[in-house]
């Protein structure tokens, strides 16, 4: 029987593409939704009194909530309201967007991989961090703040410092002297908050967790952040058990069907939980170690 799968996102997305591809090979029913097309080229309905609705996309199909089995979630681009000039209108009219746009994703009772939830708690790392450690886990000292004492007395109270945003999307970087002048910090901070976060010396691990699969490399760098690091190698691993142990109760903790964990082992073969990604990028990585990301995604998808 075939399954109905959205896969969200822009088509420009490889993996939006590789997905999209892999998922119709397999003879299912396969449709993109990029958010950006919502709310001029793409209408959703809902009927609240039945709990039941539609999704109309720009190739014409329209899709029951209830129809669609599951939803590989790439992106979620920002929606495209139309201007019209009357500030006060544009904002309600982007609010009752998003509202609704909302509704779609928690009222889709469809596979979520991953959920709406999943991928709120991400953007708010602290306490994903947070979660980790009152589940046992063991994390790097972090201090997230924009208190410039706060931060330098922080700083000192480890060997070796770095530093990266609170929300991410910029690469991890050491701390040095030049750095921790006052007036800088103060200047800086008064900006936005960052994460500090203790240097752990050691090797970087991805770990890939698709249901209760888990596949892992050691991502062989001398660079403090390995994605700027053109020549990391990728090295295929067995965790030890309780860090496998570890990847699941994550998985499971932070309402993830998938995801990417990634972990900074020292030299004494101690992991320590960097972060839980909810959408990550793996085709280099598959192709890198030949490990079976997307077979195993697809599994779970039409399971």
């Amino acid at each position: 029987m075939n399954k109905t799968v959205l896969v969200m996102g822009g088509a420009e997305d490889q993996h939006v593409q590789h997905m999209y591809h892999a998922i119709k090979d397999l003879g299912q029913n396969c449709y993109l939704f990029d958010t950006r097309q919502f709310p001029s080229h793409i209408q959703i309905s809902w009927l609240a009194d039945s709990g039941t609705g539609t999704l109309k996309l720009p190739t014409g199909n329209e899709i029951d909530f209830k129809d669609i089995s599951a939803v590989y979630w790439r992106t979620i681009n920002k929606i495209d309201v139309p201007q019209t000039g009357d500030t006060s209108l544009d904002a309600l009219a982007y609010r009752d967007c998003m509202s609704t746009l909302r509704t779609f994703l928690n009222g889709c009772n469809a596979k979520w991989v991953n959920s709406w939830d999943a991928y709120q708690y991400h953007q708010e790392k602290p306490l994903q961090l947070a979660k980790a450690a009152e589940l046992g886990i063991t994390i790097p000292k972090s201090l997230i703040c924009n208190s410039a004492s706060k931060v330098k007395n922080f700083i000192k109270s480890v060997d070796r410092a770095i530093y990266k945003p609170v929300y991410g999307g910029a690469h991890t970087e050491l701390i040095d002297e030049s750095m921790l002048d006052m007036a800088r910090l103060e200047k800086t901070l008064a900006i936005s908050p960052v994460t500090i976060q203790e240097f752990i010396s050691g090797t970087n691990i991805r770990s890939y967790v698709i249901g209760d699969k888990i596949f892992s490399a050691e991502l062989k760098s001398e660079s403090v952040d390995f994605r700027e690091d053109n020549t990391t190698q990728l090295i295929p691993l067995e965790l030890p058990h309780p860090i496998s142990d570890w990847c699941l109760l994550v998985k499971e903790a932070l309402g993830l069907e998938w995801t990417a964990i990634d972990w900074r082992r020292n030299e004494q073969g101690d992991y320590y939980f960097l972060e839980a990604n909810p959408s990550p990028m793996f085709l280099h990585f598959e192709k890198q170690t030949q490990l079976p990301i997307t077979k195993t995604l697809l599994e779970l998808l039409l399971s």
